[in-house]
């Protein structure tokens, strides 16, 4: 019995932080987990950045609201979702994916919270739990499930290394080459295909 997890940001969806430095102007929010490892340490850095120059979650979420799915990613997961059980694990946030789980037709998404304060600025974030990506692979392990997964940053390797078949998605050449053991697709047909070989075991 299987079950497929997946990252979001750089999978379904353009990585929203990327989206925001170009609308805004601010090139340092460019920075993401394909680039720090340690995902406190790339927060304490966006929201210091948000700090600084005043901007507020509403800011944020109007460039948000303009974003699309990745092309050719609802066809995916409406092949993906009838052939088996996904979930989208991902390190976003509630107040930042909701529009855009409408757009890939309202899947399931574990992530986090963001802490906004009486101003509607953000003040902190709060993590759903701590390495919530590989904690949820083991559990559906325990399950009897056997996990397929699929990420592309390092923020994902917990999760691809727990599982029982992992599939990076359009991987950095850096992150690539440090886990060559791990199979990569460069587009919807490749994973699709990946997964459709694993399935049929």
């Amino acid at each position: 019995m299987n079950i497929v997890t997946l990252d979001l940001e750089g999978v379904l969806i353009p990585e929203i932080w990327i989206a925001f430095a170009e609308a805004s102007g601010i090139p340092e929010l460019r920075r993401t987990t394909r680039d720090e490892p340690d995902y406190d340490k790339l927060m304490r850095y966006r929201l210091d950045i948000l700090s600084k120059r005043g901007i507020k979650l509403s800011d944020i979420q109007d460039v948000i609201a303009t974003l699309e799915p990745l092309e050719g990613a609802c066809d995916f997961m409406k092949w993906l979702t009838s052939q088996t059980r996904a979930i989208i694990l991902s390190d976003t946030f509630e107040e930042f994916a909701r529009p855009l789980m409408a757009k890939l037709g309202y899947p399931t998404l574990f992530c986090h919270d963001l802490v906004i304060d009486e101003q509607g600025f953000v003040a902190d974030y709060k993590l759903r739990i701590d390495d919530q990506k590989r904690k949820t692979v083991e559990a559906f392990k325990a399950l009897n499930f056997k996990v397929i997964s699929t990420g592309d940053s390092y923020n994902d390797l917990s999760m691809l290394r727990s599982a029982n078949y992992a599939v990076m998605y359009r991987p950095t050449q850096k992150f690539a080459s440090e886990n060559p053991d791990i199979p990569v697709a460069v587009n919807y047909e490749e994973l699709k295909a990946s997964f459709e070989r694993y399935m049929a075991l």
